[in-house]
């Protein structure tokens, strides 16, 4: 009898049987608050109505239209759908399967329109587990440990990550500015840089936002340099952050590519990058392409997940629920030592655990989220040393819930 690879690890011990909202059940019915939706994917909840009816009437229609050989109309609506939101200047989208597809598309858009080799990444960042995506993301050894060599002609660059430092956030960009500067003169010569990737919250490195200040100084030193700005809004978009997309709370600046997935679709494998046109357009003939890309239950889902984010305001949702999340979980953080930093953006705040000497934590991250699973609340830990519990809810949460999560994790922590 075959069974799953031993490499696949849960973070949690639940099996579940069915999910409901920002509910789901294990084989015995119990029923857990999910804070974690599927690492930010069902954005709508488990098993929205409006996207379950948008997903069984186009299955009934057609699942599959491989969109080189065919086209069909959940794709093409999807894609005009899109440029309600996109920035105005982003009017071409290209559809993929997963979050690390659409990273290596635009590093391979990037690098065709610009004629260059190099990529700038930040420390800290995700942006995938395939071999290119991996290349880029430094959040954790695991992503990299063993594979090498990876994909070439990238360098890294410092986040401007103020806890870690020690410093200030002004401290810290600058800092980080002058880094970049210096790695511009030095081990990447601007003139060879074809883009700039960064995540608006650092996700798997541990729920750090981007200050505004960064990604304003990474536009300056793009349009001075002729460097595209790559924005990985994977985790980030579709309203997660309190604004539809993360660069949105940096006013001012707009990404050459945009890059979406996870909550796109509402739990349906559905990614895309967006761009200019006619920066799309210097893409190589044949370079965009793949078997499921585009797939039309997937794109159904989608154009239901934009109706209910409209029609139930779950934008301006994300930023009231996100701020009352945070709030808790700093008070919390206020009666127990360990906690030495509550940060993040919306719905996507990360609880950060240090020992007495401010040394990274993990042991006591690991406790509190197992205590938190027992007492009937599911999280996720990131960061590099795994000591940051991130709590990411999905956008239909309410205060109720938003209460009750707080409390379990009130009792977890004490536990």
């Amino acid at each position: 009898m075959a069974r799953l690879s031993p490499a696949l690890k849960q973070a949690t011990p639940v099996q579940v049987a069915r999910g409901e909202g920002v509910y789901v059940y294990d084989l015995d019915g119990r029923r857990y608050l999910d804070f974690t939706a599927g690492i930010g994917v069902t954005s709508t909840g488990h098993c929205h109505p409006r996207v379950v009816a948008a997903a069984q009437e186009q299955v009934a229609t057609l699942i599959h239209g491989q969109y080189t050989t065919v086209m069909h109309q959940p794709l093409l609506r999807l894609a005009e759908r899109l440029g309600d939101v996109l920035p105005a200047e982003l009017n071409s989208v290209f559809f993929m399967n997963s979050g690390s597809e659409a990273v290596e598309a635009s590093v391979r858009l990037a690098r065709h329109a610009t004629g260059r080799p190099l990529v700038v990444a930040f420390d800290g960042g995700f942006h995938g587990r395939t071999m290119g995506a991996a290349a880029l993301t430094t959040s954790g050894a695991k992503i990299r440990a063993g594979i090498g060599p990876l994909m070439g002609g990238v360098a890294f660059a410092p986040f401007p990550y103020a806890f870690r430092y020690g410093w200030s956030e002004d401290e810290a960009v600058a800092f980080c500015l002058r880094e970049l500067d210096r790695l511009l003169i030095t081990a990447a010569p601007a003139a060879d840089v074809a883009a700039f990737i960064i995540e608006p919250v650092l996700g798997e490195g541990g729920y750090v936002p981007t200050p505004p200040a960064f990604l304003t100084g990474l536009r300056e030193r793009a349009d001075a340099h002729g460097i595209l700005l790559i924005v990985d809004e994977v985790q980030t978009g579709f309203g997660r952050t309190g604004k539809f997309w993360g660069h949105q709370h940096t006013e001012g600046v707009t990404p050459d590519i945009l890059i979406t997935a996870k909550g796109l679709a509402s739990g349906f494998p559905l990614s895309g990058i967006a761009a200019r046109e006619e920066l799309m357009a210097k893409a190589w003939p044949g370079s965009q392409g793949g078997t499921y890309g585009g797939n039309a239950v997937a794109c159904a889902a989608a154009l239901a997940t934009l109706d209910v984010i409209e029609s139930e305001g779950l934008v301006a949702n994300a930023a009231e629920q996100g701020l009352r999340l945070r709030d808790a979980l700093q008070k919390v953080a206020a009666d127990n030592p360990g906690i030495a930093d509550v940060r993040g953006l919306g719905l996507m705040v990360g609880s950060e655990f240090c020992t007495p000497d401010g040394a990274p934590d993990p042991a006591a991250a690991t406790r509190a989220h197992a205590a938190a699973a027992e007492k009937g609340l599911l999280l996720l830990t990131c960061g590099a040393h795994g000591n940051v519990v991130r709590m990411i809810p999905p956008l239909i949460v309410t205060a109720e819930q938003i209460d009750e999560a707080a409390a379990i994790w009130a009792e977890a922590v004490r536990a």
